[in-house]
C-alpha cells in the first residue's frame, strides 16, 4: 500500500520565498473499511466529507436560472463541500454554476489518494497517458525539481518563454488558494470551467485504467491532476510546457514527460521518509528527471549533490550547465520593490534587469530560469535572447506567497507572507528579511504542519524575528499551537512567544505587538506552511494568481 509522507511547494514549493515548497504533501491519509484509499487533501483546505456520494455528478442548474437560485446553489455546494461557513467569492471570469461544478470536481478528486500519499511507480501514470495518446510528448518540456525554489523559478521560465513569443503551459504544485493555480495557459491560471473540462476529458480513461488495475492501487489525485495538465496543454495547444515536480523526481507522476531541459534547484534535506535521510539519496531521486539527450541546468549545490547530478548527466549523455560556471548572477543590488540584476546567461550577459522579488535566492532562481529558457530555445552566443524581452519578462514576474507584501502604510505595520516550511526555506527567509528590510520590530506569525522539522524552522527564523505569535491553520495535520508554542519558547524564550489558535486573531495580535514599538519600520511576517500563507492571503482579500 502507499505510504504517507510529510508536507512538501510544499508543494510546497512551491514550492520557496519559493522556499514554501511542496504544499501538496500536507494532506492526510487513511484506508476506508473496504480497503480503498480515502482521505482529504489538506492542501485543498477541505473538511472531511460526510457520506460517500460522488458529487462530481451533481446536476447542473440551468444557465437561465434566476440569480437567487444560482446563489442558493453555490451556497449549498460550498456548505456541503467546504463544511459550512460563508461561501467563497465566485471568480470574476466564472459563472456561479461553473464554479459550483469546479468545487464538485475538486471534491471528487479529493476522494482519491490524497497528495500526501505516494506509491513509487510510474506504471499507473504511464497507463493513463498511453490511453490519452501521450499528450506530454506533444511539446518541449522544461522539467524542474529541487528542495526549494521550484514554483518561483517555474514562473520566471514561463514569463521568459511567453515574452519571446511562445504559447506556454505551466504546471506547478502546490496551490495557495485555488486548484486552478496549478494549471496555467499563456502564463495565467485556467478558469474553473477550463479546469472542469480538463477533468471531464480524462475522467473516462481514469475510470478505465482504475478498472483494469483490479485490486492494485488506483490512480492518485496528483496523477489525475498531472494528466489533466498534460491534456490541457495538448488541447491548447502549447509550444512549450514548464512542469514542476511534485515530490522527488524519479517516481513523480510528472516524470512520464521527458524534459528537454531538466532543472535541478538547490537540494537539501526534506521528505526524508520518502527520499532518504541522506542528501545524496535525495539527490539521486531528484536526478531521475535528467533524461538522455537533455540539457541539465544545475543550480549551485552541495558538493556531494553536485557529484551525484554530474554522474547522472554522464550516465545519460545530458549536456550540463552549472550555476557559477556556465551561468550565474554577476551583480545584484537592492531596488525599490525588488532588486536589480546583471545575469550571465548561456548566450551572453544581460544587464539592467529588474526583478520584483526579494532575496538573494530569488536572484539565483532568476539566473537558473534564464539558462533554462535559453537551453530550451537553443539560444547561443551567435543568437542570444532579445535583452529587452528578458528585461520585460523578469519585470512581470509575480510569485504569490513568497515574501509577498499584502499590507502596509504610514499608520500600519508592513505585513509580508512567505510560505517557508522547512529549515532551508526559513533560513533563506530570515536572510532576506535581514538584508533587504530595515525593521525596528518584526513579529512572526507561525503555523506549521505535523511531521515537519518545526524546531529547524523556528531556529532558522529566530535571528530575524523579535517576537512570534504561534497559531494553526485549517489542515487536519496542523501542529497543535500549544505544542508549537512550547517548542517556540525553547528557541525564542517564553517572553518572546504568544499562542493564538485563530489565524486571523494571531495576525491582529502580531500587528498590535509590532505597533507597540511606535514609529515606522515595524512589520509582521506570516510563515511556516503553505496552508497558513494561503489562508492568510484570503484574509487580506488577495485573489488566487
Amino acid at each position: 500500500m502507499p505510504k504517507e509522507y510529510d508536507e512538501f511547494d510544499d508543494f510546497t514549493e512551491a514550492d520557496s520565498p519559493t522556499y514554501g515548497g511542496d504544499r501538496w504533501a500536507e494532506g492526510g491519509f487513511g484506508d476506508s473499511p473496504d480497503g480503498e484509499p480515502s482521505g482529504g487533501d489538506a492542501e485543498q483546505q477541505q473538511d472531511d466529507e460526510p457520506g460517500g456520494e460522488d458529487r462530481s455528478d451533481a446536476p447542473e442548474a440551468s444557465a437561465a436560472a434566476p440569480e437567487d437560485t444560482q446563489e442558493a446553489l453555490i451556497a449549498a455546494v460550498l456548505d456541503e463541500i467546504r463544511g459550512g461557513g460563508d461561501p467563497d467569492v465566485v471568480p470574476a471570469q466564472s459563472t456561479v454554476t461553473g464554479y459550483a461544478e469546479f468545487l464538485a470536481v475538486d471534491a471528487a478528486l479529493d476522494r482519491r489518494w490524497p497528495e500526501s500519499v505516494m506509491e513509487p511507480s510510474l506504471e499507473r501514470m504511464q497507463a493513463l497517458c498511453d490511453a490519452l495518446g501521450d499528450p506530454q510528448r506533444g511539446y518541449p518540456v522544461v522539467h524542474l525539481t529541487g528542495t526549494n525554489g521550484k514554483t518561483s523559478t517555474s514562473r520566471m521560465v514561463d514569463a521568459l518563454l511567453t515574452e519571446i513569443g511562445l504559447r506556454t503551459g505551466r504546471y506547478t504544485s502546490p496551490h495557495l488558494q485555488r486548484a486552478t493555480e496549478r494549471i496555467n495557459l499563456d502564463n495565467r491560471p485556467v478558469t474553473p470551467e477550463r479546469y472542469v473540462a480538463a477533468y471531464r476529458e480524462v475522467e473516462p480513461l481514469v475510470e478505465l485504467v482504475d478498472a483494469q488495475r483490479g485490486d492494485a492501487p488506483a490512480l492518485s489525485k496528483f496523477e489525475v491532476l498531472t494528466a489533466m495538465a498534460f491534456a490541457a496543454f495538448s488541447d491548447a495547444p502549447v509550444e512549450a510546457a514548464v512542469v514542476e515536480v511534485g515530490l522527488g523526481g524519479r517516481w513523480d507522476a510528472t516524470n512520464v514527460a521527458d524534459g528537454n531541459v531538466a532543472v535541478v534547484l538547490p537540494v537539501g534535506l526534506d521528505h526524508a521518509e520518502y527520499l532518504g535521510d541522506d542528501i545524496t539519496d535525495i539527490a539521486r531521486e531528484k536526478a531521475g528527471i535528467i533524461k538522455e539527450g537533455s540539457v541539465a541546468v544545475l543550480a549551485a549545490q552541495d558538493k556531494r549533490v553536485a557529484e551525484v547530478l554530474l554522474e547522472r548527466c554522464a550516465e545519460v549523455g545530458a549536456q550540463v550547465a552549472r550555476e557559477g560556471a556556465e551561468f550565474g548572477v554577476v551583480e545584484r543590488e537592492l531596488a525599490v520593490g525588488g532588486q536589480r540584476l546583471e545575469l550571465q546567461g548561456l548566450s551572453g550577459r544581460y544587464d539592467e534587469i529588474f526583478l520584483p522579488l526579494h532575496g538573494e535566492h530569488q536572484a539565483s532562481n532568476a539566473a537558473v530560469a534564464l539558462a533554462a529558457a535559453e537551453a530550451l530555445v537553443g539560444a547561443g552566443t551567435a543568437q542570444p535572447l532579445d535583452p529587452d524581452a528578458v528585461r520585460a519578462a523578469f519585470a512581470s514576474v509575480r510569485s504569490p506567497g513568497r515574501l509577498e507584501p499584502v499590507e502596509g502604510g504610514p499608520d500600519r505595520p508592513t505585513v509580508l507572507l512567505d510560505a517557508a516550511h522547512n529549515p532551508a526555506g526559513a533560513t533563506a527567509l530570515a536572510g532576506a528579511l535581514g538584508s533587504e528590510f530595515r525593521f525596528t520590530r518584526l513579529v512572526g506569525v507561525i503555523g506549521v504542519l505535523q511531521g515537519k522539522d518545526a524546531r529547524g524552522i523556528l531556529e532558522g527564523l529566530q535571528p530575524a524575528l523579535h517576537e512570534v505569535v504561534v497559531t494553526t491553520n485549517s489542515s487536519p495535520r496542523a501542529m497543535d499551537p500549544d505544542e508549537l508554542g512550547a517548542l517556540a519558547a525553547e528557541v525564542f524564550g517564553s517572553e518572546r512567544v504568544s499562542v493564538e489558535p485563530s489565524l486571523a486573531e494571531a495576525v491582529e495580535q502580531a500587528r498590535e505587538i509590532a505597533e507597540e514599538a511606535g514609529g515606522s519600520g515595524v512589520g509582521v511576517v506570516v510563515t511556516g506552511s503553505v496552508v497558513t500563507v494561503g489562508e492568510a492571503r484570503a484574509l487580506f482579500g488577495k485573489e488566487p494568481e
